[in-house]
């Protein structure tokens, strides 16, 4: 038999009748010698002869604990890409694009106040306006936001991202769906809406300002404080264009505002592009 002993032998089995079974500690221990078709333990300090059916089972062996190693890496940085995103401010939002969805706000208002006077008695036409300026003005935002992150936050921006769209998504949703459920009910609730939209989108910006400048928090102040009047007025006022021009278009602005001076002190101080 000499040297030539078989894999299963000499994976499973020692020489003494004892057990030989490998743990993956020992395996990363071991050293191949191609020329002498072996591999030396150096937990046991023995050399374990194999065929080449031998051969191949360790290299699979060594293989699958390579891709465990590997994966567990990836697993590592991906952990650790996660809390440096946590712990970093985000700037992808740029203060013109915000200041832009606030002057289209205040447009939705003055189209309202030409073409649909009259909300209280045509709440689909006023719904369809207002849904309209929310899609663009998401849209606007989404595709700025994207390509500003990119740069600025650059190989974090990915993980940036999704940490923003993570803390204002279930406002959003939340949103549309109090819509849907209230235009189900009958017009009757419907002059609710107004009010609720704009404290729905205070809770987004509250959530938010964990990674955003600390003075965002004076933006969500702004928001629940309109929203909160339009509910109090309780009848079909909060229809009013202004309601949700001043709301929105003057929120945007506020945070636009803030966004800005940030910015600015940051190139300032830092040096950051911005």
């Amino acid at each position: 038999m000499g040297l030539q002993v078989c894999a299963r032998k000499n994976l499973q089995g020692g020489g003494g009748g004892g057990p030989l079974r490998y743990s993956g500690r020992l395996l990363r221990q071991a050293e191949w010698d191609a020329s002498r078709n072996s591999f030396f333990d150096s937990a046991r300090g023995r050399w374990f002869f194999l065929d080449i059916g031998g051969g191949l089972v360790y290299f699979a062996m060594q293989s699958e604990l390579r891709m465990r190693e590997l994966d567990r890496a990836l697993g590592e940085i991906s952990s650790i890409r996660r809390q440096m995103a946590r712990a970093t401010e985000f700037r992808g939002y740029g203060a013109a694009t915000l200041a832009s969805t606030g002057l289209l706000a205040m447009g939705a208002a003055v189209v309202q106040a030409v073409w649909v006077p009259d909300a209280a008695n045509h709440v689909a036409v006023y719904l369809g306006i207002w849904m309209t300026t929310a899609v663009l003005s998401g849209a606007l935002i989404a595709v700025q936001t994207v390509n500003r992150a990119q740069r600025v936050h650059s190989g974090m921006a990915d993980e940036m991202i999704r940490m923003a769209v993570e803390q204002f998504l279930p406002a959003a949703i939340a949103g549309a769906l109090l819509t849907v459920a209230l235009m189900r009910s009958g017009p009757a609730g419907l002059w609710v809406l107004p009010g609720l939209w704009q404290v729905i989108f205070s809770l987004g910006v509250f959530s938010s300002c964990r990674f955003l400048p600390r003075p965002m928090l004076a933006a969500g102040v702004w928001y629940l404080a309109t929203g909160l009047v339009c509910v109090a007025l309780g009848d079909a006022r909060a229809f009013s264009p202004w309601a949700m021009g001043s709301a929105f278009g003057g929120g945007q602005l506020l945070v636009a505002g803030i966004l800005y001076f940030e910015q600015e002190f940051q190139r300032e101080v830092g040096g950051d592009e911005c």
